[in-house]
């Protein structure tokens, strides 16, 4: 029986433990199984010792699946939830930084920047550096456009997203008490 399903990009959030390692245990994860991580966002939660991590992975949706079920067997992890275009909300971040050495020049990048909504966050005498949030449409299409005046540099976030309405990641399919594993518990 041939395998039907679409490779397409999926899209993971999982809730670890913060602490040193884990962000390289599930990179090596990914690896061992033959995926490769397409954007990797990690940062702090409302919860000091909790870290919220989102992953873009090209997958058919049986293998994101099989990677959701291998990382929930992970002791820091504390839930994973697949995430769809369809009820979640998607933003990267860009910097980009652009060659304005004229003042035509710079006007023009001023002007871009505000179709795009983007801020003007650094101004010297030869560079104009914007900062744009939005989907990735929104962000590939200026740095598409930037590429007219000379980029410079760019940095780009990786995907976060959180899921439309009340709908959140926390996961109970972990037994209670799992968490303490290797930890110092009387």
């Amino acid at each position: 029986m041939q395998n039907t399903e679409q490779v397409k990009l999926q899209t993971l959030a999982l809730l670890v433990d913060n602490e040193a390692g884990v962000l390289s245990q599930i990179a090596r994860l990914f690896s061992r199984k033959g995926f490769n991580i397409e954007t990797f966002a990690a940062g702090a939660t409302e919860n000091p010792g909790v870290t919220r991590i989102t992953i873009d992975v090209l997958a058919d949706d049986h293998n994101a699946e099989f990677m959701m079920n291998q990382l929930r067997k992970l002791f820091p992890v504390r839930s994973v939830k697949w995430l769809t275009r369809d009820t979640s909300i998607y933003r990267q971040m860009v910097f980009i930084k652009v060659k304005a050495d004229t003042g035509e020049r710079r006007n023009d990048v001023i002007q871009l920047a505000n179709i795009f909504r983007a801020q003007i966050i650094d101004v010297s005498l030869h560079t104009l550096t914007l900062v744009l949030t939005g989907d990735e449409e929104k962000v590939s299409g200026i740095i598409k456009i930037m590429q007219e005046f000379e980029i410079l540099e760019i940095a780009r976030t990786g995907v976060v997203a959180i899921e439309r309405g009340s709908a959140t990641i926390n996961d109970k399919s972990k037994e209670s008490g799992e968490f303490n594993y290797g930890k110092n518990v009387l």
